[in-house]
């Protein structure tokens, strides 16, 4: 899964799925296709974000008011990024944090949403992948920094992580039919986490 495809902020949450078609997207975007799954204080969380998100968030969270942390398993990306930064603001309202086990591995949009958590952890071996979004022929970086594109990325990232720079290094890590793997690095540059990676 591939973040963003949008046409400026009017119709943000139109995203990009590399390899799909306008179709698939759409699709991917009828049903819920999120899972949140107990596990004593953790919700376990899998699938594709999309419209429907927010909102099994809220019902998994009303079932599961003790819930602590987020577990992100395998979440590829966001077919629409409005509700996937709604998404992320709640997680960070609530004060829950975030986990990445061994095995986990989050895209674009899954990467966004493990940004929202107050306390940030991972596992050796996860994997997270990022890269830019496109609007038409043009890519995120090609509009100027002062776009009005780039404000709700902007204004999401700094909450999570104090600055922007993160965003516009998405921007130039990958173009959007592709991703960018993150160094260990990469990860301790941008801040991604607030605690030492666990070794395996």
């Amino acid at each position: 899964m591939r973040r963003r495809f949008l046409a400026g902020v009017a119709t943000l949450g139109v995203a990009f799925v590399a390899g799909c078609t306008g179709l698939q997207v759409a699709y991917l975007n009828s049903y819920d296709s999120i899972s949140f799954e107990p596990s004593g204080t953790d919700l376990m969380v899998s699938g594709t974000l999309n419209q429907y998100s927010l909102s099994s968030f809220e019902a998994a969270m009303a079932a599961h008011p003790d819930t602590k942390r987020l577990v992100l398993l395998e979440v590829p990306g966001s077919v629409d990024d409005e509700t996937n930064l709604k998404l992320g603001n709640r997680v960070r309202d609530l004060g829950l944090n975030t986990h990445l086990t061994a095995k986990s591995e989050v895209h674009s949009g899954g990467t966004d949403l493990f940004l929202a958590g107050v306390a940030r952890s991972m596992e050796e071996g996860a994997i997270i992948g990022v890269h830019s979004w496109a609007e038409g022929n043009r890519a995120g970086a090609d509009f100027p920094k002062d776009d009005p594109v780039h404000t709700a990325y902007v204004r999401y990232t700094e909450r999570m992580l104090g600055s922007a720079d993160f965003y516009w290094f998405t921007l130039e890590a990958a173009p959007v039919e592709d991703t960018y793997i993150m160094t260990p690095a990469d990860i301790a540059e941008y801040g991604l986490l607030t605690k030492p990676v666990v070794k395996n």
